[in-house]
C-alpha cells in the first residue's frame, strides 16, 4: 500500500484548506538531502553538478538547489534567462538546447556557457565567438531510454552531433579557430552501475578523438523509485565506477578530465506531491470499472498520459471513520479520454485499477512523486483550467506559497479579440 511521503494527513487537509485544490507541495528537507547526495558524487579530477531545471523550473526550487551548491543545466535560452531571474549567476548556467537561442550573443556576453548540439549550431557559435573555447553535444550512437519518447541517444534521436561526424566538428572548429574543450553526451542511465560504466567508456572513447576536451558532461538521469519496490540509483556506487573510468582515461591519454553530471529527476521527483480533491465517483456497471474523478489530471501531471508512468496515489479522508479498500480507475478533469492517472504500467492506452482506501466525494487525493516533469511539463490551460498553485513545505514545518494560482484573466491576457 502506498503511503504519504513527507506530508501527514492533517497537513494535506490543512494545505488544501489554505491554498485550494489542486496544489503542488514541495518538501525542502527532501530537496536539500538529495542535493547533498548529488554533491558527494565521487570524482577523480574535479566535479560540477548541474540541476537540469527543465524537471521543475519554479523559481524557489531553482534557488534552493543553487544555494545548496548546484549549477544549472538549461534546455533553452528562456530557461537560462529564467535561472538568472532567480538569482543564478550567468557563469553558473550552461545551455544545451535543440533550438539555438535567438539572443545567444547576449547570453554568451553575460557569461552563459553553450554546447552546440548540431554542426549548424557550431557554425553559428563560431561566427559569434571565433577564437574561443567551445562545447559540443555528441550523439554517441547508443541510447538507453525505456521508450522512444525518453530515449535521447542512438540513431532514432535528434539530440547531438552524430558520433561519426567528429571530423566535421574538427573542421568547423578549425574554420573559426575554436578549441572544443567541453564535450556533452546524454545516453540515458537508470540505476545499474554497469550501464553507467558502458555509457562512460563510450563517451570517453569519443573524447579521445577531441584532443582539447577537458570537461566531460555525462548527461542522463539517475533512476528514482517512485512506486514502492522500485529501485533508486546509488550515486556512490555509480560514481566510483565512473571515477575509475576517468582515472584510466588519464593514465592512457595524460588528460585529467573535469566531470559534470546534470540530474533533474533524482533531485526533485520525490520532493513533490500534488494535493487534489475527489469531485465525483461513477461506475460503468457490474462488469465495468469504478472511477474516481479528480479536480486535476493532465493539466498538472502528464506523465501517465504520455508514458503510462506510475505515481503513488493516497486517499486522505475528509471525515474520520472506518474505511475499507476498493479498486478504482482514477481520472482527471479534462474532456479527454487519455486523462487517466492509473494507466497500465508503461502503456498509456491501457487501464490498471488501483486498490485505494475507499473514497468519497470531498476527500483529498495525494499524487506523490510529482516533483519532476509535472508542473514544468503539463497541458496547463487545456479546457481553460488555470495553472495550479505551488507551495513549499519549509524545513521548519512552515508552508509558504511559491506560485500563485493562475486566474482566468491571466489565461486570456494575451488574446486579441476581433471587432465583429
Amino acid at each position: 500500500m502506498e503511503r504519504l511521503a513527507f506530508l501527514t494527513p492533517e497537513q494535506v487537509l490543512a494545505i488544501r484548506e489554505a491554498f485550494g485544490s489542486p496544489v503542488f507541495v514541495y518538501d525542502e528537507k527532501t530537496l536539500l538531502r538529495r542535493a547533498s547526495e548529488v554533491l558527494a558524487f565521487p570524482n577523480a579530477f574535479g566535479f560540477t553538478a548541474r540541476y537540469a531545471m527543465k524537471a521543475c523550473p519554479t523559481r524557489a526550487i531553482v534557488q534552493i538547489l543553487h544555494r545548496a551548491g548546484l549549477f544549472i543545466d538549461a534546455s533553452s535560452g528562456y530557461e537560462a534567462q529564467r535561472a538568472m531571474l532567480a538569482g543564478v549567476p550567468p557563469q553558473h548556467i550552461q545551455i544545451t538546447a535543440q533550438e539555438i537561442p535567438k539572443n545567444l550573443a547576449e547570453l554568451l556576453g553575460k557569461g552563459v556557457l553553450f554546447n552546440a548540439t548540431s554542426l549548424h549550431q557550431l557554425e553559428i557559435y563560431g561566427e559569434l565567438c571565433p577564437g574561443t573555447e567551445a562545447g559540443v553535444r555528441i550523439n554517441p550512437g547508443l541510447g538507453s531510454g525505456h521508450n522512444n519518447r525518453t530515449n535521447v541517444g542512438g540513431p532514432t534521436a535528434s539530440f547531438g552531433i552524430w558520433h561519426e561526424y567528429l571530423e566535421r566538428v574538427l573542421a568547423v572548429a578549425e574554420k573559426w579557430k575554436l578549441r572544443v574543450t567541453r564535450m556533452h553526451t546524454h545516453i540515458g542511465s537508470g540505476a545499474d552501475p554497469q550501464v553507467w560504466n558502458r555509457c562512460a567508456k563510450l563517451s570517453l572513447h569519443i573524447a579521445e578523438r577531441l584532443p582539447d576536451v577537458k570537461v566531460l558532461s555525462l548527461g542522463g538521469g539517475f533512476k528514482v523509485g517512485r512506486m514502492s519496490g522500485e529501485p533508486t540509483a546509488n550515486l556512490q556506487e555509480i560514481g566510483m565506477v565512473i571515477k575509475r573510468d576517468v582515472e584510466q582515461f588519464a593514465e592512457k591519454t595524460g588528460r585529467r578530465l573535469h566531470l559534470e553530471i546534470e540530474p533533474g529527476t533524482y533531485l526533485v521527483a520525490n520532493a513533490g506531491a500534488l494535493v487534489c480533491s475527489i469531485i465525483d465517483v461513477v461506475d460503468t456497471g457490474k462488469n465495468g470499472y469504478v472511477f474516481l474523478k479528480t479536480d486535476t489530471g493532465m493539466t498538472e501531471v502528464t506523465r501517465p498520459t504520455l508514458y503510462g508512468a506510475q505515481h503513488p496515489l493516497v486517499v486522505v479522508p475528509a471525515n474520520q471513520g472506518s474505511r475499507g479498500r476498493k479498486n478504482y480507475i482514477v481520472v482527471g478533469h479534462c474532456c479527454e479520454s487519455g486523462d487517466v492517472l492509473t494507466p497500465a504500467p508503461g502503456n498509456p492506452e491501457g487501464l490498471a485499477p488501483r486498490e485505494l482506501l475507499e473514497a468519497a466525494i470531498g476527500d483529498a487525493l495525494v499524487i506523490e512523486a510529482v516533483g519532476a516533469y509535472c508542473s514544468g511539463m503539463c497541458t496547463k490551460n487545456y479546457n481553460s483550467f488555470p495553472e495550479a498553485a505551488e507551495v513549499l513545505l519549509r524545513s521548519n514545518g512552515d508552508t509558504v506559497l511559491i506560485r500563485k494560482r493562475q486566474t482566468l484573466e491571466q489565461i486570456v491576457s494575451n488574446e486579441i479579440g476581433l471587432n465583429l
